[in-house]
């Protein structure tokens, strides 16, 4: 698949989308950005809410293709990850069928398998295809997403990669995150083999870089031509001595998902 030229980059203001603005246009792409907050240094970025249906059909009009970032990306009451997560994924879905755009790279999570308990000694690493069991209403919201995205597949042929992100920072910040960890500059790898592969249908694939203590399969995204090129093993000295190994009697250790697992629930809605 050809380089898309214009790409609509959701959530442009967060922290993953400040590094994908930028590194992606190394790669060739001119970025629309949109963004329910004001984009720093972008005049021309589209602030608007992802259930603005006017604002939408503005942002997609003649892209090629669609970074989909932008949503609640911690634990929230369900109300509001009802609206940003669901019925704004859903609304970007509609919005960009009826334009005509092919393709959507949209940002799941690993929290959407977050209750898989962590490969522990010699188990093998968690398969894409791993039963879903979403670990928040945040992990549920990306499980969500990630059947609307086989939804617009098969009922409307909208391409999607359903990238399962780690954490994508400039380095690990725990000793979970050792084994989660994509470093930015393997994110924007990862999104242009995603926005560039050809008939990926609906694909889920696992996001992260090409970490020693990985837990998860990158066969998915490798078939992609993703070649994650980091790992966060230098880090791994500093973070061990200062927070420990992980411990399989903790239940924040025990899961994929991490401390997400024992997050109290949030009630009222």
């Amino acid at each position: 698949m050809p380089t898309p030229r214009t790409v609509l980059l959701t959530g442009a203001a967060g922290g993953l989308g400040t590094l994908m603005r930028d590194l992606l246009p190394a790669y060739g792409y001119a970025l629309r950005l949109f963004d329910a907050r004001p984009v720093e240094g972008a005049p021309d970025a589209i602030t608007a809410d992802l259930t603005d249906t006017a604002a939408l059909r503005e942002a997609v009009d003649g892209v090629d293709a669609v970074l989909h970032l932008a949503g609640i990306s911690l634990e929230a009451s369900f109300a509001k990850i009802l609206k940003s997560n669901i019925a704004g994924t859903y609304d970007l879905y509609a919005a960009a069928h009826e334009a005509g755009v092919g393709r959507i790279v949209f940002a799941s999570s690993n929290h959407a398998v977050g209750y898989t308990p962590r490969p522990v000694g010699d188990a093998p690493p968690i398969p894409v295809d791993t039963p879903r069991r979403p670990d928040t209403l945040y992990g549920l919201s990306k499980a969500f997403g990630e059947d609307l995205a086989q939804f617009y597949w098969d009922k409307h042929g909208v391409e999607t990669v359903s990238v399962r992100i780690g954490s994508c920072f400039a380095e690990p910040a725990t000793v979970r995150g050792l084994s989660v960890w994509l470093s930015p500059a393997d994110g924007a790898r990862l999104f242009h083999a995603a926005l560039t592969a050809e008939n990926v249908g609906h694909t889920v694939v696992y996001g992260s870089s090409a970490n020693t203590r990985l837990w998860w399969d990158l066969t998915s995204a490798r078939a992609l031509g993703y070649e994650p090129q980091d790992d966060s093993e230098p880090f791994a000295e500093k973070l061990i001595a200062e927070q420990g190994e992980l411990d399989p009697a903790d239940e924040a250790h025990a899961y994929l998902g991490g401390h997400f697992v024992t997050n109290p629930p949030i009630w009222p809605h």
